[in-house]
């Protein structure tokens, strides 16, 4: 059975993304997933002075041993002023030091939602940019736009927005 890693990029006790990260790795036919929430991997704010004086935290150690125990991975990234969430951001500083492909050539699925319109594409644009760049293998991209008009009861409820979702779980488990 192929082992699932997914969360969101958010730290929210309510997000909108891993809300929608949940249920499309509960899409992911035979397979074992493992829903991480950042609040669970607390980090210091990254800086090179306080790496050279204590080394790389043990949470952002963590979260990447756990990287590497899955076969794919899932993440679904909030969008903050444009750009990544604090906290994903941070965590992302402090993975690539650790190990700079930090993304391990593990087939991604990668999303974003938000309440706008645009469903989260900046930050999925950058995130599309940056991530191969860390050895991420992006396999399939979705955005779900306006989430409080799509998104009820765990669920995507627009079934045009919901199909697209599933061609991408496909690719992303044909992939795995």
């Amino acid at each position: 059975m192929k082992h699932i890693i997914a969360f969101a990029g958010s730290n929210s006790s309510d997000s909108i993304n891993k809300q929608l990260v949940t249920y499309t790795a509960s899409l992911v036919d035979n397979a074992k997933a493992t829903i991480l929430d950042l609040n669970d991997f607390d980090l210091p704010i990254f800086s090179k002075d306080l790496e050279a004086k204590e080394g790389i935290p043990k949470n952002a150690i963590k979260f990447l041993d756990i990287l590497k125990e899955g076969d794919g991975i899932i993440v679904s990234l909030a969008e903050n002023n444009g750009s990544y969430a604090a906290v994903f951001k941070n965590l992302f500083d402090w993975l690539s030091r650790a190990e700079q492909k930090n993304w391990l050539g593990k087939p991604m699925l990668l999303m974003a939602s938000s309440p706008g319109a645009r469903g989260g594409q900046s930050v999925l644009q950058i995130a599309l940019d940056r991530f191969p760049r860390h050895n991420a293998d992006i396999v399939g991209k979705y955005s779900l736009p306006s989430f409080n008009d799509n998104f009820s009861e765990g669920k995507i409820t627009n079934t045009e927005l919901n199909n697209e979702l599933l061609t991408q779980v496909k690719q992303f488990k044909n992939s795995i």
